[in-house]
């Protein structure tokens, strides 16, 4: 449990890095070069995701409390919601009219769908962290930023492809659950 939730916090650190630290990651990027930066900072992204995985597959795993049984439908919902902010993160959209953080604002969706749905540690410390960690992040960004100045209209015909392309991942990641992480998301029976 130790080595995901180091994980975790590394993760959350290097993230917070260009948020809280511009100083610092200025001063970085001085140093080293801005290309040599990026790949050490995309290093310390992956070395988390591998602590996370490492610390999920070797800590014992208990049950914290019973998921609802409405858990798994609405988790779907928000999954889904999840996989078309994740793809309307780069496009021109009006979603982000109204939400001034998709990325971010998915990946909290992301992490309370499987909240719903998994009751043990192990979930609790990498969806809860990780859901955490992008809220606080969102809350850092508009601090930091200030007032939200909201994007023009764009005409709908714009949110068609992004949410086709988050279908679709959504879709095989759906599919491919049970390779990748050892858990299908489909009811038991």
């Amino acid at each position: 449990m130790t080595t995901l939730i180091i994980g975790i916090l590394l993760w959350s650190g290097l993230h917070f890095i260009p948020t809280l630290a511009r100083g610092f990651r200025k001063s970085l990027q001085d140093r080293f070069g801005e290309k040599p930066y990026a790949v050490g900072f995309s290093l310390g992204v992956l070395l988390s995701i591998l602590l996370m995985v490492m610390g999920w597959t070797s800590a014992d795993q208990w049950q914290l409390f019973q998921p609802p049984a409405w858990g798994r439908p609405v988790a779907l919902v928000l999954i889904i919601i999840a996989f078309i902010l994740f793809a309307m993160t780069k496009s021109k959209t009006n979603v982000k009219r109204h939400i001034r953080h998709p990325q971010l604002t998915g990946l909290v969706a992301w992490a309370i769908g499987h909240l719903l749905t998994n009751g043990d540690n192990l979930s609790f410390a990498l969806f809860g962290g990780l859901g955490l960690w992008a809220v606080i992040e969102m809350f850092l960004i508009n601090r930091r930023d200030g007032s939200w100045v909201k994007p023009e209209p764009t005409p709908m015909s714009g949110e068609v492809k992004p949410v086709l392309i988050g279908l679709v991942v959504f879709a095989v990641f759906l599919f491919a659950h049970p390779y990748l992480f050892g858990v299908s998301p489909f009811p038991p029976g």
